[in-house]
């Protein structure tokens, strides 16, 4: 970052890797070795702790001890269990996450990567809408990967393997994001059976004919389902614990940043613009509900007033012109409290004042949509 700044050249945004996988996958494990891989390299990563039930962090977070206190107002103060109090502090680290995008903004000319682990409740954070609302704001300012950690040794059953995907299939369609299946614990066993099923229809309907149970016939037909989900999926095997296979991973997590940048920012772009164009025409409305409230308290006011040349003007008009009228208007007016001496009352006093109470009043309630 601070070659790039010397060179006059802009940094390029951090990569934020969002780490996602079941209870006892191994997800903070792999997360701690990558963050390990990471210093290794000389390029320290900037990451964010979600899991508000963690008691001690296995690795050194820049964001990790702020989400733990919200966890007791929603077990206690809500009355709320474990996955309850979970969902509810994620909820109400939601409503600061702008923060946070904050933070990342400015450590992104000195962090490459932004590590984020979530809570091994999984549905927790898939489902919920603060899972939504973090990662819609990390995908809408920097490129944005999900890796799904998936336990290999758990997964040797065809049937658990088929739920697995099925899973992951259903994370990547709620993300809309770049996708990366980790098959963790490789040091137990190696994930070659898994890619082969994926790869090899065959293969995986002989895994499952030894399967006697009635859900081996749905499965069966799953897999030809997950069949096109299977061929643009990557996938790299990785033991947490040894920290082999990361070298594969980081050349799996460029072609994702490139999917990004090819296929997901310019869906991101168009939303924004189309955010931006609804925004700036709701603003417009609103001045124009402002004007036409304006203008007929004007003419009321003028009315009354008995002011033919007021009356043409419009309210902006109006409001400029007040001062610079005949010396013999102003005089008679009594408008201009502030800048002007008033010597005599004048029998349009009254209906002025009405008109700018009534003014002002529209205006407050019209700059206050939602009230």
């Amino acid at each position: 970052g601070k070659m790039a700044a010397a060179s006059g050249l802009a940094a390029a945004p951090p990569v934020c890797v969002l780490v996602l996988g079941m209870a006892g996958s191994g997800k903070t494990t792999f997360v701690q070795r990558l963050a390990a891989h990471l210093h290794g390299q000389r390029c320290p990563p900037y990451v964010i702790n979600l899991d508000p039930a963690v008691h001690d962090l296995p690795f050194p977070a820049n964001i990790g001890e702020s989400c733990r206190p919200c966890l007791a107002p929603g077990l206690y103060r809500y009355g709320l269990g474990p996955n309850g109090g979970i969902v509810t502090s994620l909820n109400l680290f939601a409503t600061r996450f702008d923060q946070v995008m904050k933070f990342i903004e400015k450590r992104q000319n000195a962090s490459k990567y932004v590590i984020i682990d979530t809570p091994g409740q999984i549905e927790v954070f898939t489902w919920s809408a603060s899972g939504t609302i973090i990662t819609e704001a990390l995908a809408s300012s920097f490129p944005s990967v999900v890796v799904y950690v998936m336990d290999t040794s758990r997964s040797t059953n065809p049937i658990t393997f088929m739920s697995n995907m099925l899973y992951a299939c259903s994370i990547l369609y709620k993300t809309k994001l770049p996708f990366i299946v980790v098959m963790n614990k490789t040091d137990i066993i190696d994930h070659s059976f898994a890619v082969e099923w994926m790869q090899d229809f065959e293969t995986f309907q002989d895994a499952l004919n030894q399967e006697t149970s009635y859900v081996s016939n749905l499965t069966r037909s799953m897999s030809l389902v997950l069949d096109e989900f299977y061929s643009s999926l990557k996938v790299v095997g990785v033991s947490a614990v040894l920290g082999t296979g990361l070298d594969d991973f980081f050349v799996q997590l460029s072609k994702a940043v490139e999917e990004y940048e090819r296929e997901y920012r310019p869906e991101y772009e168009r939303l924004r613009k189309t955010l931006e164009k609804a925004q700036n025409k709701q603003k417009r409305e609103q001045l124009e509900h402002l004007w036409k409230d304006m203008g007929s308290v004007c003419v009321q006011g003028n009315t009354l007033a008995g002011s033919d040349d007021a009356s043409a003007m419009g309210p902006s008009e109006l409001i400029l012109t007040r001062g610079t009228l005949d010396e013999e208007e102003e005089r008679e007016s009594d408008t201009d409290d502030i800048d002007h001496e008033v010597t005599e009352e004048s029998h349009e006093e009254p209906a002025f004042r009405n008109f700018m109470q009534e003014t002002r009043m529209k205006y407050q309630r019209t700059s206050n949509p939602n009230e």
